[in-house]
């Protein structure tokens, strides 16, 4: 794990993952390494009443439906697709159910203008075929392939962002559950075996550049991922994340309550902003999500560990988010100097503390991106 920049999370968290197994008495869909019960509480973790010798801590953070309807989905035939805004936690919780499922969450086709068909099915291996000839030995199975191979969880990142001839390469290996390979005499269908599923993700503010068809739509279970509009929900989320980058990066570095109510609240008035703005122009580029939140965090505790005195202050973190969120100028830094002028020096004046150091930071970086 230390020789990997990011660990997926059947390596992260393999201790809980393997002492779930040994205490699951459910029962258990097709291969599926966790019993229904015991995926639902790896992803939101465990309460007393689990009666567990452990305690297993919360990963997403969200309406326990939501992952309910999506477990319930996977023990199906049909796939999963998680729809939401940017940084709603969608890859997340694919990520998480697909670890807890099967116990590989890697076998992932990520869904650019650039993804072909060969990306959903197979390639093959020239050099192979130019000694050897089109045999199985010199195909190469793609990841949705692979997990019809061996029964398991393939998942397709922002599906909306791929061409439809693409999407429709889904349709006939979610309903017939086989991919033909007409280049070859012999052995020339792959079988998806029991277990085997797919986990989409879409992304709503991508509606209408490739839209998914009525045939594919019939072929997924829709699971609506909201935005955290709750204040404590969103703090934990950004906590807990921080907190995985903090042991990540080893740097041993406290974000003070203060603070991170501070970014919290800056959001929630960019976010009120945005909703009265009558013009695109009167709104930040930025989604203005959770996901860009703890980019912000992140990158304020990373220059004040390389750059500062390893402690956090407020001024940094205005930096970080005037520097994360001013994407256009002069639109973005003009949204962002009318905040602070308007929100964040009368709420400094007010209370002072650390909304005078957020306010400094603030005009320190528009004054250097102007």
């Amino acid at each position: 794990m230390s020789d990997m920049l990011r660990a997926p999370a059947e390596v992260t968290y393999a201790d809980e993952l393997a002492y779930l197994e040994s205490v699951d008495t459910g029962p258990k869909p097709f291969s599926w390494r966790l019993s229904p019960r015991m995926v639902r509480l790896f992803v939101l973790g465990s309460e007393r009443a689990d009666g567990l010798d452990r305690e297993i801590p919360q990963k997403w953070f969200g309406d326990r439906s939501f992952v309910e309807r999506s477990i319930v989905t996977l023990a199906s035939d049909r796939g999963l697709l998680l729809i939401g805004d940017p940084g709603t936690g969608k890859s997340w919780l694919a990520e998480l159910l697909s670890a807890a499922i099967c116990g590989n969450s890697t076998l992932v086709v990520q869904g650019t203008a650039g993804t072909t068909e060969d990306h959903i099915k197979y390639s093959w291996n020239v050099s192979m075929v130019i000694a050897r000839g089109q045999s199985r030995e010199s195909m190469i199975p793609s990841p949705i392939m692979t997990a019809m191979e061996r029964g398991v969880i393939g998942r397709f990142e922002e599906l909306t962002r791929s061409t439809s001839d693409v999407q429709d390469a889904l349709i006939s290996i979610l309903s017939e559950k086989y991919v033909a390979i007409p280049e070859l005499d012999q052995d020339n269908i792959v079988f998806a075996q029991p277990g085997f599923s797919i986990i989409a993700t879409a992304n709503s503010r991508d509606r209408g550049v490739n839209d998914l068809s009525s045939a594919l739509k019939r072929r997924f279970n829709f699971v609506r991922i909201p935005v955290v509009t709750n204040k404590r929900s969103e703090a934990e989320i950004v906590r807990f994340r921080t907190e995985e980058l903090l042991r990540r990066h080893r740097i041993e570095l406290e974000v003070p309550p203060t603070l991170l109510d501070i970014l919290l609240q800056s959001f929630a008035d960019l976010r009120a902003a945005a909703s009265a703005a009558t013009s695109d122009d009167e709104k930040l580029e930025s989604a203005l999500s959770t996901a860009e939140q703890i980019g912000v965090l992140e990158d304020a505790v990373l220059h004040s560990q390389f750059f500062g005195d390893r402690t956090l202050r407020a001024g940094t973190l205005a930096g970080s988010l005037v520097g994360s969120l001013a994407r256009r100028s002069p639109e973005d830094l003009a949204i962002l100097n009318k905040y602070l002028h308007g929100v964040v020096e009368p709420r400094a004046k007010a209370d002072g503390g650390e909304w005078d150091g957020f306010l400094d930071g603030g005009r320190q970086a528009i004054a250097a991106l102007s």
